[in-house]
């Protein structure tokens, strides 16, 4: 693939935060631990060293062991694996839900971007391990978040009631799926193997949890990736007391409060991603995930029966860990006590509410990680290309929203002038005039002046949009095509990446299709990249 890119800021998809994170905005450096370039890892590792019990490693290795039982492993997952249980070995993690054949697009790109850091990290240290993580969101409850995904433009859904984390859910109906997907991906030969990976991940396992694994390990596994499932009774041990803090002293709900205001003062068009409870967990069993909460003393789960003292409610946490769940805030501390993780690598989303964390992980003593905003990619056929050049364009013109994309390329083909800039700054000098005269003469005549000024230049707007309009008449057949281009790469007019499946993509490239993203993405690029083939 040929690669191009431009600043994450100029897609205007990106929020002020996230873009003032990528500039290493200096008011934004107490909510993070370390900005993730290459030589600030050396300080990090052995950060996360001294801080990461080490008895944590042979709990990890065994659970992992574990959750792989049964599952056909490549020699360089295997190796990793052992690895763990290395003093010098280091994790990048990314995470996930568990959206139906992978949702969208993205899900690739986070997972490459994990891999590929660890590839340069090994380069760059290699005296030291690094190992790539897809942590799936097994315990998530939200069914229609990830019960979908879209194909050649296309809602295919899965169809059934659900209840509880959505790993643990059987994979009824799925065959009714099935029927769907391979009506619509056709008979060629990439097709024929999209429908296998299909078959083999959903028919062929008894939840969701299970066909996630599968169909992940399938598409990474010879790259050596680690898949986590947080849902394990030996983990969530390691987790008791932390989630101790968090249910009988309310410490994340403190701290991330505290953090959530200081960000606000940094600037005001920072917009909170997600807000702390009183108490970050839910209560966990099949078919059951609801928020645990604290009234008068009494510890109720919601909309259940169930009710806890609080000496019952930590006998019930030692007890039975693994009914404990992590939510949004949790999550992320569960994450980094289990593992010996030196990165997070997600979207921009993510990354604005673990800029909420860090407070939260110094209270409980936890080594904050380096956070990497993932690739973003728009990938472009050859074809593609021809036209947006047959049409003089350029990509980083497809990213502005579509009126004011046409209305750009309008100002800039048609054989008129369009732009009455000069016309208003002639009106404004003189009615600087009328101000000045108005002042010397009579004072009361300034509103009117004021109001004849901005009268006479709505007028020129009106105009100018009347003028516009007419060469969009003109020049039809040239908007048709610079709309359709746009809407083909821009779907639902949003990024490729959030739209598309990648099976799409499959369907032409095949299995070279993930090699081809690792050899083109790199996760230092610090720039959305743009992929032609």
């Amino acid at each position: 693939m040929e690669v191009d890119c431009i600043p994450f800021k100029e897609t205007g998809y990106f929020s002020k935060l996230i873009c003032d994170y990528l500039d290493q905005r200096k008011d934004l450096q107490p909510f993070y631990n370390r900005f993730p370039l290459p030589e600030n890892f050396a300080e990090q590792i052995k950060e996360k060293e001294a801080n990461y019990a080490s008895a944590h490693r042979a709990t990890l290795v065994q659970s992992l062991r574990k959750q792989y039982k049964g599952i056909t492993i490549s020699e360089h997952t295997e190796a990793n694996l052992t690895a763990l249980n290395a003093k010098n070995t280091f994790t990048v993690v990314t995470g996930h839900q568990l959206n139906l054949f992978t949702g969208p697009l993205y899900f690739l790109y986070k997972i490459v971007s994990t891999i590929n850091l660890t590839k340069e990290l090994g380069r760059l240290y290699p005296d030291h391990q690094f190992v790539p993580v897809y942590w799936m969101a097994t315990e998530d409850h939200d069914f229609d978040e990830i019960n979908y995904f879209n194909l050649n433009g296309k809602k295919v859904q899965w169809n059934r009631s659900a209840s509880g984390a959505v790993g643990m859910l059987d994979t009824k109906g799925l065959d009714v799926v099935f029927e769907t997907v391979s009506a619509e991906l056709g008979k060629t030969g990439n097709a024929e193997s999209l429908k296998a990976l299909f078959k083999q991940a959903y028919l062929e396992h008894s939840n969701l949890t299970e066909a996630t694994r599968y169909l992940v390990n399938e598409l990474f596994g010879e790259h050596g990736l680690v898949i986590v499932d947080g849902d394990d009774i030996a983990l969530k041990r390691l987790l008791v007391p932390y989630a101790e803090k968090d249910i009988f002293e309310q410490i994340p709900f403190q701290k991330v409060t505290e953090s959530i205001g200081a960000l606000e003062q940094v600037s005001p068009d920072y917009k909170v991603q997600v807000n702390p409870r009183e108490i970050n967990y839910f209560y966990l069993k099949e078919g059951l995930r609801e928020r645990i909460v604290e009234e008068g003393g009494t510890y109720q789960v919601l909309n259940t029966d169930l009710k806890f003292s609080e000496q019952e409610l930590r006998e019930e946490l030692y007890a039975h860990p693994e009914r404990f769940s992590p939510n949004v805030i949790a999550r992320p501390l569960y994450q980094e006590v289990i593992l010996p993780n030196l990165t997070y690598i997600g979207g921009g989303g993510e990354l604005a509410y673990w800029l909420e964390l860090k407070s939260y992980f110094n209270a409980m003593d936890i080594t904050f990680p380096m956070l990497l905003l993932r690739n973003s990619a728009l990938v472009i056929t050859e074809k593609q290309a021809e036209k947006i050049e047959r049409l003089n364009l350029k990509v980083a013109h497809l990213f502005l929203k579509q009126n004011t994309f046409i209305n750009k390329k309008i100002r800039e083909i048609s054989n008129i002038d369009i732009d009455f800039s000069p016309q208003k700054k002639y009106l404004e000098e003189q009615f600087k005039h009328l101000y000045e005269l108005a002042a010397e003469t009579d004072k009361s005549f300034l509103g009117a002046v004021k109001a004849q000024e901005v009268k006479q230049k709505k007028g020129l707007d009106a105009l100018e949009k009347r003028l516009l309009k007419a060469q969009k008449r003109k020049l039809k057949d040239q908007v048709i095509r610079m709309t359709d281009i746009q809407n083909e790469l821009f779907p639902n007019k949003s990024l490729q990446e959030r739209q598309l499946n990648f099976s799409e993509l499959y369907l032409e490239l095949g299995k070279g299709l993930i090699p081809s993203l690792l050899d083109s993405l790199d996760p230092f690029s610090g720039a959305f990249s743009i992929l032609k083939y």
